[in-house]
């Protein structure tokens, strides 16, 4: 099988040659320690011979500031990092009335679906194509503060069904888009939760973000592309209902935050397809060579049997991870993933 045929095996639920490797963001830091010739992370996918190839949705920076923030095309303020994503500190909607007069960017300019089309051209058929951006949770977030879009479901719920359908109306058309373009599986990156719960109760989530979550989900395979569900944190409390909007895989399954692979394998696995969980925060930045090995031997043995199973970090390669730790994680992969697995 060649890395497209091993991972579409994988989100079909079935057995490929071995255990697909994928990543959703790598630290240019790993990058450079790793592959010094590898100009951009596609390169990298490439040249470690990982299975998928990524691309992001993309919104442009429109303003700076002095102090180093910008704004991009939501309107909403970030402060740079070291990391892959940089941190939102401010958005322009707090209420009815900012909702009323704000307009949002337009889903259709070119410029939105990023190196999709590079990606396509260089990798179609050969790698997996992921394209990753957000349902409607995050960026109404973004656009109206974390404690203030919590307070607002119970405080102003019209508002927030209002503001969270208009970010759906973008979001929909750009994930559309995006597998006209050529991508294969759409990667929808709104986290729902921390290491001990969710950020809300089930009857938020399903009052508020679980509808737009099927509609998003249905809008991806009407248009004959896979999708895989992101999320930190503990989802137990909402995984069932997740899984029943027909997903196709879920990813990390964050072991720090309750998400034993194992466990999940056994309820769902015959449901959907599991990415991850080599733990990225001790295991893969602290621990030794061997113990990556022992931990990737292990999640392989309680995730892998029967398929349906790709191997990624438990949230992604950030700048803190031990690049000898990465490479012994693929290394071992390919070392115990090679089916059929016992």
């Amino acid at each position: 099988m060649n890395s497209y045929e091993r991972v579409m095996t994988a989100l079909e639920l079935g057995e490929p040659d071995r255990v697909p490797i994928v990543e959703t963001a790598i630290s240019m830091n790993v990058i450079k320690a790793l592959c010094p010739e590898a100009k951009n992370r596609n390169d990298f996918e490439e040249a470690m011979d990982l299975d998928g190839v990524w691309a992001v949705v993309q919104f442009n920076e429109v303003a700076s500031n002095p102090d180093g923030t910008y704004m991009d095309e939501w309107g909403v303020v970030y402060r740079p990092s070291p990391e892959v994503l940089d941190h939102p500190i401010r958005g322009p909607i707090e209420n009815l009335d900012d909702l009323k007069k704000y307009v949002p960017p337009d889903p259709d300019v070119p410029h939105r679906l990023g190196s999709l089309a590079h990606l396509v051209a260089r990798f179609k058929r050969r790698k997996a194509i992921f394209f990753v951006q957000r349902t409607s949770f995050m960026w109404s977030v973004f656009l109206n503060g974390f404690d203030n879009l919590l307070m607002n479901f119970l405080l102003q719920p019209e508002f927030v069904h209002k503001l969270m359908d208009m970010v759906l109306d973008v979001s929909i058309p750009i994930a559309r888009n995006a597998v006209r373009a050529g991508a294969d599986v759409i990667v929808l990156a709104d986290d729902y939760a921390g290491n001990f719960r969710p950020f809300f109760s089930e009857a938020v989530f399903r009052e508020f973000v679980l509808p737009r979550l099927q509609r998003m989900v249905d809008a991806i395979h009407e248009e004959g592309g896979k999708v895989v569900k992101h999320s930190d944190g503990n989802l137990w409390p909402i995984l069932e209902p997740i899984v029943r909007t027909g997903v196709d895989a879920i990813h990390p399954l964050e072991p720090i935050a309750g998400m034993d692979i194992g466990e999940v394998k056994q309820k769902y696995g015959k449901e959907v397809c599991l990415i991850g969980n080599i733990d990225c925060s001790h295991i893969l930045s602290e621990a030794s060579e061997e113990e990556v090995e022992a931990a990737v031997r292990d999640c392989i043995r309680k995730a892998s049997p029967g398929g349906g199973h790709i191997i990624s970090s438990s949230n992604s390669i950030h700048s803190s991870v031990k690049p000898e730790n990465y490479r012994r994680m693929i290394e071992a992969t390919r070392k115990f993933g090679k089916y059929p697995i016992s």
